[in-house]
């Protein structure tokens, strides 16, 4: 593991720095090169660039700022739309997203789409940033070289927290936030196995990082120093309204991503459509194009006037939330730096106005917030201070640093429980990381089960009657209903069998409603089938009635079904490293062999499949085949689009699904 993570590192890093070049070379082209060409301007942009095209976008016509977003965006949407949706957004939830659903697993395509359609995006002007990006190509590069040497699950997430983390150092010149950036966010583990690794990628690709770009921080930082101890009264109250903006910024980009989802246009129309709203903000505001680092620079030094201060911290917001809502490919971190820095940029004006000998200037408040508002927007407090850290090189700064960071995160969780990458996550219907319910059955339920078609006795019926459904019958229970077929209790085989010598005294009686047992458990659809063994086990019953909300019988759940289930459950569990992992979005007819003719595979599902719901497939009946996951290529809104299947699911046109069980039951279903 640690030779394969020199080689991701190593890896990541020349990845990140391709994909800078790439964005320079997209901006010089969208803001320097193509309007001296149309004769427009000559000079307004020297070569090489720069890292964002705000000094360029001045002297630019209004009509250009207002189209080149756009443009640029009309190029991304269809190879996102077509090739990689998942390039779609900011990239780390999709890798946190391939971690807990596919042991690690991303396509390697992704790399290529995601560095394409962020480089068109940011170096068109799209309001974004480069940092989630090369986190989601290093994962994806790390993930791919986990895949080509078929490791198993632990290992293929370690990978993948080994390019995140190399991406991170390669684009802050930050090992220590590279590395704890994978296991605090990513991964959401510390445990030494897997962090040893994740270092040593981080260290790696800082060092190929610097030999590329030059060994210098990510921005002008200017020297630090607390003026006062009651200072730090003042920086606690920077993290709280840090905290606050933190929380109103993953508010308005999630509410102008549904805005976008609920627009009655063609998808490929709604990501250019926002590339010209970002277009228009920025004919007044060119401070919101690309990453903002030239802004940031500004702020620390405190060049900017307090009210475009303010009005930057609303117009940044607004143009990412746009930029991402639209499905705009980049990141939330360099944003996040954005409003942090002129957040503080804007207290720190203020509280040294009104105390100018005991508080330091605007510069020292932009940086301590800049920390503040990224803790706040991932809830990743660490990361954030030992970033800002690493960027001061100043022991000094630590104790404002950690009172605002703590704090911001403190408010923002109180207010918004999960953060600016798990929201996304959550809204699919994933959590990450909720611990998995150890008892099996609890996560199990009656409905998933349940025999409709039960024994059936009515409370008139005669003990002669009775026994002749007995004979024909295989159920163990048999369920005495009234005309309304509501439960009035059941008859036991047992209870029968202490009767059968005497047939012939009760052979024309009516005794069904007399043979009922007292207090006859039962249990709804909705109970889990932990409820149901315990109601099964003190009685010695077979079956048990499952009934409805009014009392009336549905069916009946037997308790081999239960079992069973419990086997398969389990089963999933302990395939979840290594098999879940080889379920990837990958090529039609993966196989993972499982030993002594049996294995499991995932497959596109056969036509004849499509537009019938599990249940009325009954593969496990028909075929002897058990479907495990189940892949929507369409999910609705409310549907994450890998989950483990239910009856109900319907099967549409696209699907995959990965099924187990025998080789030949497989090769049939494959076939048809």
């Amino acid at each position: 593991m640690v030779l394969v993570a020199i080689v991701c590192g190593a890896v990541s890093a020349l990845g990140a720095v391709a994909f800078r070049f790439l964005i320079r070379t997209v901006q010089d082209s969208a803001f320097g090169h193509l309007p001296a060409w149309l004769g427009l301007i000559r000079g307004a942009l020297p070569p090489g660039g720069a890292d964002d095209p705000v000094s360029a976008a001045l002297h630019l016509p209004w009509f250009w700022k207002l189209v080149v977003p756009a443009l640029g965006a009309s190029v991304a949407a269809p190879l996102i739309y077509f090739l990689a949706r998942e390039a779609k957004g900011h990239g780390v939830p999709e890798v946190m997203e391939s971690i807990a659903l596919r042991g690690g697993a991303i396509r390697p395509r992704v790399v290529v789409v995601k560095a394409v359609a962020s480089a068109l995006t940011i170096g068109s002007g799209g309001s974004v940033g480069r940092e989630g990006p090369i986190v989601q190509i290093g994962a994806a590069l790390g993930s791919s070289i986990g895949q080509l040497l078929r490791l198993p699950g632990r290992q293929m997430r370690t990978l993948v927290g080994c390019g995140a983390a190399a991406g991170i150092a390669a684009a802050f010149n930050a090992p220590i936030a590279g590395a704890l950036f994978a296991v605090e966010i990513i991964l959401g583990d510390f445990a030494v196995p897997q962090f040893s690794p994740i270092v040593i990628s981080s260290v790696v690709a800082t060092v190929i990082s610097r030999y590329f770009l030059g060994d210098f921080p990510a921005f002008f930082v200017p020297g630090y120093q607390l003026v006062s101890p009651f200072e730090l009264v003042a920086y606690v109250v920077a993290g709280a309204v840090a905290g606050l903006v933190g929380v109103c910024f993953i508010v308005v980009l999630y509410a102008c991503e549904d805005l976008f989802d609920g627009l009655r246009i063609p998808n490929l129309l709604k990501l250019p459509a926002g590339g010209l709203a970002v277009g228009a903000i920025g004919i007044f505001f060119p401070q919101v194009f690309g990453v903002g680092y030239s802004t940031i620079n500004a702020a620390l030094i405190g060049s900017i006037p307090l009210a475009l201060l303010a009005t930057l911290l609303v117009v940044k917001i607004a143009a990412t939330s746009v930029t991402l809502g639209s499905g705009g490919s980049g990141g939330i971190f360099a944003p996040s730096l954005f409003l942090g820095a002129v957040t503080g940029g804007l207290l720190g004006t203020l509280v040294h106005q009104a105390f100018p000998a005991s508080t330091a200037g605007s510069g020292a408040y932009a940086l301590v917030t800049m920390g503040a508002v990224v803790a706040a927007t991932t809830h990743a407090p660490i990361t954030a201070i030992v970033m800002i850290f690493e960027l001061t090189k100043d022991i000094a700064i630590i104790p404002p640093l950690m009172a605002a960071c703590v704090i911001s995160t403190l408010v923002a969780t109180f207010l918004k429980h999960d953060s600016i990458y798990t929201l996304k996550l959550r809204r699919r219907g994933i959590d990450v990381f909720a611990e998995e319910e150890p008892n099996v059955l609890k996560t199990l339920f009656v409905g998933e089960l349940v025999d409709r078609d039960p024994e059936v006795v009515k409370r008139s019926a005669t003990f002669a009657e009775v026994l002749e459904l007995v004979v024909r019958s295989s159920h163990s229970e048999f369920f005495v209903v009234d005309d309304d077929r509501r439960l009035l209790g059941s008859i036991s085989l047992s209870a029968l069998r202490r009767l059968v010598l005497e047939q012939d005294s009760f052979r024309h009686l009516v005794v069904a409603a007399d043979l009922v047992g007292a207090d006859q458990p039962k249990v709804t659809e909705n109970d889990d089938l932990d409820l149901a063994l315990r109601l099964m086990a003190p009685a010695h019953l077979g079956e048990l009635a499952v009934v409805d909300d009014g009392g009336h019988l549905v069916g009946c759940i037997d308790q081999r079904s239960v079992i069973e289930a419990y086997n398969r459950e389990v089963l999933r569990r302990d395939l979840a490293g290594a098999v879940v992992s080889s379920v990837t979005q990958a090529a039609r007819g993966k196989r993972v062999e499982l030993g002594e003719g049996y294995l499991v595979a995932e497959m596109q599902a056969p036509r004849a499949l499509v537009g019938r719901t599990l249940r009325e497939l009954d593969l496990r009946s028909r075929m002897g085949l058990e479907v495990l996951l189940l892949r929507r290529r369409r999910p609705a809104a409310d549907e994450p689009a890998i989950h483990l299947p239910r009856a109900d699911d319907r099967i549409e046109e696209g699907d995959v699904i990965a099924v187990a069980g025998a080789k030949a039951a497989i090769d049939r279903l494959e076939a048809l």
